[in-house]
């Protein structure tokens, strides 16, 4: 059983739902500010950077909505990534939610600067 604690993020981002679903679920998205580069084949895509790679298979996915990953290495846990997109019913803001689960270890602060310097990445993409 694994010893390592969900943790849910949120960033707010100036970004139609349907350009930000693309950025969190498509190769070509992905490589903008996620990975050096993106390749899917079958339901598993592989993330490059700077000389390593690491696979993750896709667990689910809903149009517009969420992308929920896995890596290779968690198989057989209970445990996963998820990019899901928020929109508030009353501001119309539109929010990524990152759901993690890090490593045993790896404190709070750590996961989410990991998360917010790959958000700012994301930010500078979509120009917002």
């Amino acid at each position: 059983m694994s010893e390592r604690q969900k943790v849910e993020l949120e960033y707010l981002l100036k970004a139609s739902p349907k350009i930000l679903y693309n950025m969190i679920s498509t190769p070509s998205g992905l490589s903008e500010w996620f990975a050096d580069n993106v390749n899917i084949r079958d339901n598993t895509m592989t993330f490059f950077w700077e000389g390593s790679e690491e696979k993750a298979k896709i667990l689910s996915k809903v149009k517009d909505q969420f992308i929920r990953f896995q890596w290779e290495y968690d198989e057989g846990e209970d445990v996963y990534f998820e990019l899901r997109i928020k929109i508030d019913a009353i501001t119309r803001e539109v929010a990524l939610i990152v759901t993690d689960f890090p490593e045993a270890g790896d404190d709070e602060d750590s996961v989410s600067g990991l998360w917010e310097s790959q958000v700012d990445d994301l930010r500078r993409v979509l120009g917002a």
